[in-house]
This record gives structure tokens, sequence and C-alpha cells, in this order.
């Protein structure tokens, strides 16, 4: 078992690949000389893991919900911002239709476990085996 709950999690270890995606393209906006495209990038693109991280740490599972609904919204806010940057030519086309797909996955991962804590199937005290079947059943 990992140190914290949440590093057990299949939707904050997705978050975290798409997150490190995203710094990777900030990065390169970086070189271009765009700070601020790369900031927001940045920003957005780790609040979706950070949000997770926050949520696992509730005392309820209505609570956990909560945080999990609001880790939703930065993943369509770095969709807004790949699909404005992709237009502008900043990130490439293929690049963008990647992350996309791997956001809008990230979501459906994100409503399925929503779904699975308003059941009232706790998961933050569930072994993590069990965890992880939840996250991944959602596909």
């Amino acid at each position: 078992m990992s140190e914290f709950r949440f590093q057990d999690l299949g939707i904050w270890q997705k978050a975290v690949e798409i997150g490190d995606r995203l710094l990777d393209e900030a990065d390169g906006l970086e070189t271009r000389r765009l700070y601020r495209f790369t900031e927001q990038l940045r920003s957005a693109g780790l609040s979706v893991s950070n949000n997770i991280a926050e949520g696992s740490g509730s005392q309820s599972d209505k609570e956990f919900a909560s945080f999990l609904n609001i880790a939703k919204r930065p993943a369509f806010e770095n969709a807004n911002k790949l699909i404005v940057f992709g237009r502008r030519k900043l990130i490439p086309k293929e690049t963008v239709e990647s992350i996309l797909a791997d956001l809008a996955e990230e979501c459906r991962m994100i409503m399925g476990f929503i779904k699975t804590l308003r059941r009232g199937r706790s998961m933050l005290r569930a072994p993590c085996s069990m965890r992880k079947a939840c996250d991944e059943s959602v596909h």
C-alpha cells in the first residue's frame, strides 16, 4: 500500500500522466517565450490531480465526491486551452487530439468514481485492489 491513499487511485494516476504531458507542452511554449500560456497550462495541468489528492483526505465519501466534481472542471479547462492553442498552431494537432482523448477518458473515470461513492460503496477505506478495480471498471 502506498504512503497516501490517492496514490493507489487509477483516476489520480491518469491525472498525473495527463499533467505530465501538459507540463511537457508548457515547457515547449516556454522556449517560445509564451510565458503566460505556459503558466496557465501548468496550473490547470496540475489542478486535476491536486483536487483528487486533496479530496482523498476527506472524512466522508460525500465530501470526496465533491472534490472529484471540482477536479473534473480543470479537465474541461485543459481541453479548452488545448483546442485554442491547437487552433493557433502552438501545439501540434496530433498532440491536441491525443491529450483530448485522455482528458475525456479521465472525465469518464471521475464520473464513474463519483457514482460509486454516491452508491455508498466507500472507496476511502477499501483495500487498494478494490479501489483500482473500481477506477478501471469505468472504461
